[in-house]
């Protein structure tokens, strides 16, 4: 298969990808967007005690 030939299938196939989606309404998009920033804080959170288990741990076998 020729290069051009390829990057006509994968146009193809974006294009089609591209007809049957469709963009989120304001209450999906708010959803989306409050999921996400917990996932962040939750991740936040968890790097946060890991650090500070980290910080008391070095603590004490130093001093």
């Amino acid at each position: 298969m020729s290069m051009m030939q390829k990057l006509k299938d994968f146009t193809k196939e974006c294009v089609r990808v591209l007809r049957i989606t469709k963009r989120p309404d304001k209450e999906e998009l708010l959803t989306i967007i409050k999921v996400s920033g917990l996932g962040i804080l939750a991740i936040g959170f968890i790097g946060f005690i890991f650090h500070m288990l980290n910080q008391l741990l070095i603590s004490r076998a130093l001093g």
